[in-house]
């Protein structure tokens, strides 16, 4: 078993429940990390034999682009993303962050983690 992270994905997107906020939008970090098995791919040196990292940013891209009120939602449409598209995964963690969120308070990111098992 190997692990793949894809840290601190920086993305412009209108997620909030706040009209505001989907009106004007901010910005976000997301974080994934994968569990999928690697021992192939190490032998063989070939993408097709790996999860594509390149896939996982380009899930989270379209995904943080479809306006949500939560970002529990957004998460969650990764992890459905993810594990239709990318077989290998056998588990997946991802972390939506809200970057300088509109709380009435000094934060600098508010952050959602859901994790899930591929389901047999």
């Amino acid at each position: 078993m190997g692990i793949i992270k894809v840290e601190n994905i920086r993305v412009y997107a209108n997620h909030g429940c706040l009209k505001e906020e989907t009106k004007i939008g901010s910005d976000y970090r997301v974080d994934l990390k994968v569990k999928a098995d690697l021992q192939k791919s190490a032998q063989t040196d070939a993408l097709a034999d790996t999860v594509d990292y390149v896939l996982l940013n380009k899930i989270v891209v379209e995904e943080m682009a479809i306006p949500s009120a939560l970002l529990e939602t957004v998460a969650k449409r990764i992890l459905d993303r993810i594990f239709a598209e990318a077989k290998l995964v056998t588990v997946a963690t991802v972390a939506v962050g809200k970057v300088n969120p509109p709380i009435g308070g000094d934060v600098e990111i508010v952050t959602i983690e859901i994790s899930e098992k591929r389901k047999a």
